[in-house]
């Protein structure tokens, strides 16, 4: 893949040119991968083997893990290699592969997460419905449909990027090829792109964000029938889910809902939605969620059980 221009790689300025910086967040952000993609993997094993995988709210979680899996590695793994190396350079070809993955696994994330509110909604406010609305069938046909909404968003801020023109500077202020970055060194007016990006990104995660405020608030309105116990399990799963979307929009919605510039403070904003937000989803669904616990228990007991007496057998037989 070639640029239009002169162009074939870039240079990131990274997140500081400071040693004892850059490797303490070497070391942060390694154990922040590892514990995302381990975090995350364990989910997916756990509800695969268990009746959970059958319940809509954990049919979505399974999908949501592999969103974070696919989405942090397309930026992460980088960020950490060149948090060792003293020039941080970029293809123009790895840097389009970043732009598309990261808004196509991005933008999917966010309709997973709005599928997920949709079933915590139907749960809590219409329980009687629950299966007949939440059928697989249904859930499959969200997923499929929130893949969809991951193309049209992401091809069209795909095309747009691989038709600008980079002919002079290659110098980008991020850890990460991002749209506004680099229409900032594109060698032509870049403004009308700029606009298109904003109403795409910006508009469809605040869009989004308010769709699902508005959703739990009405749960939450709902609950003042409920029991005691019923209010309790209730807030503490739509807690969860509230959480992640605040830690994934807020700085999105900061980053992508503004005049197509770039500021300073991109950058840490940037890593609550890259790498953050996804390490606290694993966290966040697990350790307050019994049924979850209990499935991980039983599988990875079971798992444990099994590897303890293959060992056995083959030390003593």
């Amino acid at each position: 893949m070639e640029a239009q221009g002169n162009v074939t790689q870039f240079i990131l300025f990274g997140l500081s040119y400071d040693k004892n910086i850059q490797i303490f967040c070497f070391i942060l952000f390694l154990f922040c991968y590892i514990s995302l993609i381990f975090g995350n993997l364990i989910i997916l094993i756990s509800i695969h083997f268990t009746h959970l995988f059958h319940q809509p709210m954990y049919y979505f979680l399974s999908h949501l893990s592999s969103m974070d899996i696919y989405y942090t590695s397309s930026v992460t793994p980088k960020l950490i290699a060149d948090l060792l190396t003293e020039r941080k350079t970029i293809s123009y070809g790895f840097c389009m592969f970043q732009i598309f993955s990261m808004h196509f696994f991005g933008s999917i994330e966010v309709f997973i997460l709005t599928a997920m509110a949709f079933d915590r909604y139907v749960a809590i406010c219409k329980p009687l419905h629950y299966m007949v609305i939440m059928s697989r069938k249904k859930c499959n046909l969200l997923v499929l449909a929130a893949w969809a909404g991951g193309a049209v968003h992401s091809f069209p801020q795909f095309s747009m990027t691989l038709k600008l023109p980079f002919c002079g500077p290659n110098e980008i202020d991020h850890y990460f090829c991002d749209i506004f970055p680099l229409l900032k060194i594109a060698c032509t007016d870049t403004y009308n792109t700029g606009v298109l990006v904003v109403l795409s990104s910006g508009l469809i995660a605040s869009g989004i964000f308010v769709i699902l405020f508005v959703s739990y608030a009405l749960i939450l309105w709902t609950l003042r029938t409920h029991s005691a116990e019923g209010r309790r399990k209730a807030l503490s799963t739509c807690g969860s889910h509230v959480t992640v979307v605040i830690l994934f929009f807020v700085p999105a919605i900061f980053s992508y809902l503004r005049p197509p510039t770039t500021y300073p403070e991109d950058k840490v904003f940037a890593l609550f939605y890259t790498i953050i937000a996804p390490m606290f989803n694993p966290l966040i669904y697990t350790l307050r969620n019994t049924e979850m616990k209990n499935a991980m228990r039983k599988v990875w007991c079971q798992k444990l059980f099994l590897f303890k007496k293959s060992l056995y057998f083959i030390v003593f037989c």
